[in-house]
């Protein structure tokens, strides 16, 4: 019988083995054991904040898959107090407030495409074909509101219903007719007159500060009422001034101080997004607005003021609240909203004249995103482009118009010529 004998370790360490190694890769690819319980979710009953959080989370993951009028729906439903933005305020610095309500950033002049270097073709175009039918007409309309018809002397503050607003209305409808055979697109746009633009969105928060539920925080609300003197609406979309993701040196104001030092005021009543026409509307898209300054909005009393600054601040601020609410209105009929931000620009224009006196602004909505959960630190931000005072003529005379400036009437007939891509 043979006798045991024993075989020194350090042999069988030194040697490569199978085992070993196998037992090494099976502990160096195990894995993480998984919770054992689901994990503790508040209640939906309960007044607690993270309560209140996942009440709100799980509403906004019903409308992410839901048809725009169910989210137009879903959003507007419940009424709460809100700020109410009026687009023609006499407020000092009204633009700069309502830049940081709407994150908009405000940039002289014109984009690129309206300026004489980057279409030749198109002004080249206008004045072939008929720049002299479309002054005539002007001419004519502006001819026979002030000097052909014997209107007698206006009640207190009619003088723009009565003068300016039929004025606005002959030229637009003349100007679109004739234009129509250059640009296609109004052939198939609508002409709107006297049409409702409403808008209502929640920007930044606010702390309560006295009754039952002071000491809360809340969403600040706000609802925009415009009513333009008429507008364009077309079936498809507006090029895009600049790429979406663009880089932009124009800073947005922020104004820490609450919106009651404006002055704004708070009210309860429907939340309303509408851009003029309903949802079934093929013609969903925004192309140019018309606005009429109110009577009390006058040149010279404020040149006496020594104020001739608020007379463009008044202007960049109707521009900036009426080409949002109009914008953002039509970014919701697509389906957009605040959680679910825009993956293209929406673009449209305005025109706000007081007969004699014309401004030219471009908007392009970047972003709807001002305040939201899913974005909390969104670098975009909204565009608007918008000329000084531009005057048309000087005066009337004895049946002529003296002083007339071709140069306006070639930037109005640029903003109707503006079609979209396709």
């Amino acid at each position: 019988m043979a006798a045991c004998s024993r075989l020194p370790l350090q042999r069988f360490l030194a040697a490569p083995s199978p085992r070993l190694l196998s037992c090494r890769n099976v502990r160096a690819e195990s894995a993480a054991p998984g919770p054992l319980y689901p994990p503790v979710l508040p209640s939906r009953s309960a007044k607690s904040k993270s309560a209140k959080r996942r009440v709100l989370l799980e509403f906004y993951e019903q409308l992410r898959g839901a048809e725009p009028q169910e989210k137009i729906r879903g959003l507007t439903r419940i009424q709460r107090m809100k700020y109410v933005v009026y687009p023609q305020t006499f407020a000092q610095g009204a633009d700069q407030w309502y830049q940081h309500f709407t994150k908009t950033a405000y940039l002289p002049g014109l984009p690129d495409k309206f300026s004489s270097e980057a279409a030749p073709h198109q002004e080249l175009e206008v004045e072939d074909a008929a720049l002299s039918e479309l002054r005539s007409l002007v001419c004519n309309a502006l001819l026979q509101e002030n000097w052909h018809m014997k209107k007698g002397r206006t009640f207190i503050h009619g003088q723009q219903k009565q003068y300016v607003r039929p004025f606005v209305t002959n030229i637009v409808s003349g100007l679109v007719h004739s234009l129509a055979r250059t640009n296609p697109v109004l052939r198939l746009s609508s002409l709107d007159f006297d049409p409702q633009v409403n808008f209502y969105w929640v920007h930044g928060e606010r702390t309560i500060p006295r009754g039952h539920r002071s000491g809360r925080v809340e969403p600040r609300r706000f609802q925009i009422d415009d009513k333009p003197h008429s507008q364009i609406r077309i079936p498809h979309q507006l090029p895009e001034f600049v790429p979406l993701e663009a880089e932009i040196s124009a800073e947005v104001p922020v104004i820490q101080l609450e919106p009651d030092r404006l002055p704004l005021f708070r009210r309860q009543y429907d939340n309303n997004i509408y851009i003029g026409a309903k949802l079934e509307d093929p013609c969903r898209y925004g192309h140019t607005q018309f606005h009429v300054v109110p009577d009390k909005f006058h040149r010279d009393k404020l040149n006496k003021k020594n104020l001739p600054g608020h007379i463009e601040v008044f202007l960049r601020a109707n521009a900036i609240t009426s080409l949002y609410a109009w914008t953002g209105a039509q970014a919701m009929y697509q389906g957009f909203w605040s959680e679910q931000d825009v993956s293209r620009p929406f673009v449209s224009q305005a025109i706000i004249t007081d007969g004699q006196y014309f401004s030219f602004f471009c908007y392009q909505l970047n972003t709807l995103a001002l305040s939201s959960f899913s974005t909390p630190n969104n670098p975009r931000k909204n565009l608007c482009w918008g000329t000084e005072s531009l005057r048309l003529y000087e005066r009337i005379t004895d049946g002529d118009v003296i002083g007339w400036d071709d140069n306006v009437l070639k930037l109005l007939v640029q903003f109707l010529l503006n079609k979209p891509q396709n």
